[in-house]
């Protein structure tokens, strides 16, 4: 027995650790809120689904407005058509996201968390969808604690129906970013999807269905890498939401009539109606948490409690640590200033370099079995394999030269070349020179490609011309 002792000891520690590592999920259930920072969050989800769900049913010049047709290797964006070798355009366009979201952390906290990233945008529309179905947060809550039931199941029934339509319809606009979405939706009418269209659709409906409906704010407290480095982005000037502990402490209940200081109370009134609206389920008044995603509900809610017992607004606000700990805020610090300028340089880059485009491209390919050959009339002669890009919405005819140091002729098969939009032509050309005229047994060529039809497209392309060295 004295032996067996420490090992059910050991068990019993274990059991601890376990318990306090993984604690079992509490379902959240969110009270609905109002006021200013409710209404921006309530516009914000409107305009990024709308943007969502509208834009592939735009129509551009005869073909969807936004399309990445991953088959042709095409990317269509308005009146821009983009191919891999734009990648280019996406580097810096992935860049300036990066330094968009430093810039804003450092300004004002995790302004996409609370506003803008997908996962919330889904989730307040789900739990709108509940509220809908099933109630307020106290209906709801009685509803969980009810046994199983006719009424029960009917409620949960239709709230996940409506979940998983909404999530279905999320599914198909995805894959409506890569098919044409109205082929999309009559093949998926008549149940003719590709394996891959199908998969696709159910895979992000079921993300969607699972990340809004079920997970919820564990997506924001485990799964997203941004909650755990975001600190690295704050400082004592960064614009976070905090309680006023000075003010609001002692805090407890009062009669509305009744003096707080009188009773040694501060402004709080330990209501928790704002760890009853936080969607992470934190309490503010703890301090900031990683949880936080900024979303301001807290403040909205407060300020309705501040009202209603005739304090002033702002013991949950928008504020800075050096405001809290009694100094200034300061928005003009070194790195709001680099971020600005290195978001500025990107951005007038990226903008620079679209406007500049040339939607052609030109690659050389030299043939490979044969260096040069000399034709009847003692001339050296290359062939080239050109590779004629039209990145353009339109299809274009093109005139082919070439120059160089040396009085090059050029020949090609099949005349004229017209290339229709999107479409890669090959051109066969022969370069001529007479050997006497080449100096050195090699030189540079030029080619030069130019679309009749427009001004503002042309490209330029150097090869390499070989023949015998002549002494």
């Amino acid at each position: 027995m004295a032996e067996h002792t420490p090992s059910l000891k050991s068990t019993a520690q274990d059991q601890h650790v376990e318990q306090e590592f993984y604690v079992k999920r509490a379902k959240l259930y969110p009270r609905q809120v109002h006021g200013l920072f409710a209404t921006w969050r309530l516009a914000g989800v409107l305009s990024l689904l709308g943007l969502y769900y509208a834009v592939p049913w735009l129509r551009w010049d005869e073909r969807q407005a936004i399309l990445f047709d991953l088959p042709a290797r095409q990317f269509h964006i308005l009146g821009l058509t983009f191919w891999p070798q734009d990648f280019f355009y996406l580097a810096i366009l992935l860049i300036v996201a990066a330094i968009s979201l430093f810039f804003f952390t450092a300004l004002a906290g995790r302004l996409w968390c609370g506003y803008a990233c997908p996962q919330t945008v889904w989730t307040e529309s789900f739990l709108w969808m509940e509220r809908l179905v099933e109630g307020d947060r106290s209906k709801q809550m009685k509803l969980d604690r009810m046994p199983w039931n006719a009424h029960k199941l009917s409620r949960k029934a239709a709230k996940h129906a409506l979940w998983l339509a909404f999530s279905a319809w999320t599914g198909f606009t995805f894959v409506g970013y890569f098919t044409p979405i109205i082929d999309l939706g009559s093949r998926l009418l008549t149940l003719s999807l590709g394996p891959w269209e199908t998969f696709w659709v159910i895979f992000y409906s079921f993300a969607t269905y699972g990340n809004a409906g079920w997970m919820r704010e564990q997506v924001c407290i485990y799964m997203c890498p941004y909650a755990r480095f975001q600190s690295a982005m704050f400082d004592k000037d960064t614009l976070i939401i905090s309680y006023d502990q000075g003010r609001g402490e002692p805090r407890g209940s009062r009669k509305r009539s009744e003096d707080p200081r009188s009773k040694g109370l501060g402004d709080c009134v330990d209501c928790t109606l704002c760890v009853q609206v936080c969607p992470t389920g934190i309490d503010i008044r703890d301090g900031l948490q990683y949880q936080c995603i900024g979303c301001a509900a807290c403040v909205d809610v407060c300020n309705e409690v501040m009202d209603k017992m005739g304090y002033a607004k702002g013991l949950v606000r928008y504020t800075t640590q050096n405001r809290v700990e009694g100094g200034s805020t300061h928005v003009l610090r070194p790195r709001v200033i680099v971020y600005a300028a290195l978001l500025l340089i990107f951005v007038v880059g990226l903008g620079y370099s679209l406007a500049q485009r040339v939607p052609l491209e030109l690659d050389i390919i030299r043939d490979r079995n044969a260096l040069y050959r000399e034709t009847r009339e003692g001339l050296i002669e290359n062939s080239y394999m050109l590779k004629v890009i039209n990145m353009d919405s339109k299809a274009h005819t093109y005139e082919l030269s070439v120059s160089g140091d040396y009085p090059f002729e050029l020949d090609t098969e099949g005349g004229e070349i017209r290339v229709g939009p999107g479409e890669v032509a090959a051109v066969a050309a022969r370069v001529r020179i007479d050997p006497y005229e080449l100096k050195g047994g090699s030189a540079d060529v030029t080619f030069s490609l130019a679309a009749r039809d427009a001004n503002n497209i042309a490209v330029t392309e150097t090869g390499r011309f070989v023949a015998p060295v002549t002494r």
